[in-house]
């Protein structure tokens, strides 16, 4: 840490500060660390230009040059550090779900929603559960609203299709084939958000959607921007991720790209999950993967419509992979650290899927492959959402800790205040 410290001309506190690092003489090989100074450094890599590099950061190759200098027109040595001059602040919305369980929410989620409020256009309340005789049933909040409140976010109220702790597809039916319960239905999140106070949006995230039940979505949600307009609130909604307008499949076919972009004031890209709990292990949002259902949702959703959908967590595998058999562990960035030190395993980086991993062998003998987030991954998606000019960042879920993402929030955003 002495070392990095003076490498970088900043301080062994700030680094330990920024990065929350428990154990500062205990690091792990291949951990990424944010350095809290002016500007930032980039390790050429193999095939970088001075101009790819300029293009990658929005500066101009001649002027890196002179900043580092060095010889534009000579080649690039693999392993340069250079130094990139801060890159002006673009404005952007940031939303945050939080879930609490049980009947209270705990001090933990409370604190996390301290730390993390001053960086949130929105605290998203997950979820407000919607009824077939249109009540809602409403998830403990107290004092959520009240920590946001004083950090200025807003509150968005997630209206959701849960059921027994899964998305129904018929409560989801029977709410959309009955304006009589759909007027019982706005009137009581209207009432409910009256209630919290400091409420600006509106968020649905109906989720198994039935391929035919499409249109009727779209028509439920016309007549809710209707009323919530009319008292002040915007509407939003989560969609699924899709690459195109009539793909397959239960969780995609419901959701009309074309029509949210029309119909409510913005969308949120549920741009995760390709690596899930029951799936076989890689990157929970790989770069590629998430921009192809970015660049397909602009060719039918304006750019400023669009949040960005990212995890704020990662899996631990057993390997071998069995379809059915034991499902991953879900764990936060600062777990997985904690975990490579534990079995001295070397952190890699996958530069085509942008995200870290490492393999480590456990007490009992059995093999794991970890995929999570790191201040690259994150890093790689904020450079997605300046470079294609959208909206914002949206996160599932607080609660497990990634100091690293708030801090390259406050580096590269001006965030929305409502």
């Amino acid at each position: 840490m002495w070392g990095i410290a003076r490498a970088y001309g900043t301080t062994v506190q700030e680094i330990v500060t920024a990065n929350q690092i428990p154990e500062p003489d205990r690091l792990v090989v291949g951990q990424a660390l944010v350095i809290p100074i002016w500007g930032q450094f980039y390790v050429v890599q193999a095939g970088d230009s001075l101009w790819s590099i300029g293009q990658r950061f929005g500066i101009n190759y001649l002027t890196l040059a002179q900043m580092n200098g060095i010889n534009p027109n000579a080649p690039l040595m693999i392993g340069t550090r250079l130094f990139i001059p801060p890159i002006p602040k673009t404005t952007a919305e940031i939303l945050a779900y939080i879930e609490p369980r049980g009947d209270e929410v705990s001090d933990a989620l409370v604190d996390e929603a301290r730390a993390t409020s001053p960086y949130l256009t929105y605290l998203a309340l997950f979820s407000y559960e919607a009824r077939r005789d249109g009540s809602l049933k409403v998830p403990p909040i107290k004092p959520l609203p009240t920590v946001a409140a004083k950090n200025n976010a807003a509150i968005a109220m997630v209206i959701s299709n849960l059921e027994d702790f899964q998305f129904s597809s018929e409560l989801a039916r029977d709410i959309f084939q009955s304006v009589a319960v759909q007027d019982v239905l706005f009137d009581n999140i209207i009432e409910e958000a009256q209630h919290i106070g400091n409420v600006s949006d509106i968020h649905f995230d109906f989720e198994k959607i039935p391929g035919d039940q499409r249109e009727a979505y779209n028509n439920f949600l016309r007549r809710a921007v209707e009323r919530m307009h009319a008292e002040g609130y915007t509407v939003s909604t989560a969609l699924a991720p899709k690459t195109s307008s009539n793909q397959p499949g239960e969780w995609v076919a419901g959701h009309d790209y074309e029509a949210h972009g029309k119909i409510v004031d913005f969308v949120m890209l549920m741009t995760y999950e390709w690596g899930y709990s029951a799936g076989p292990p890689m990157a929970v949002s790989p770069l590629p993967e998430v921009e192809k259902v970015v660049q397909y949702a602009l060719t039918v959703i304006p750019s400023k419509k669009i949040i960005l959908g990212q995890n704020l967590y990662g899996y631990d595998w057993t390997l071998p992979f069995v379809q059915g058999g034991p499902y991953a562990e879900a764990l936060s960035p600062q777990r997985a650290i904690e975990l490579a030190k534990r079995y001295h395993a070397a952190i890699l980086y996958d530069y085509t899927a942008q995200a870290p991993y490492f393999n480590y062998t456990d007490d009992e003998g059995r093999s794991h492959i970890v995929w999570f987030e790191d201040a690259r991954s994150i890093q790689a998606k904020f450079n997605l959402v300046k470079r294609l000019y959208l909206r914002g960042v949206g996160y599932w879920k607080l609660g497990l800790p990634f100091p690293q993402n708030w801090q390259l929030i406050g580096s590269n955003f001006n965030v929305v205040k409502k």
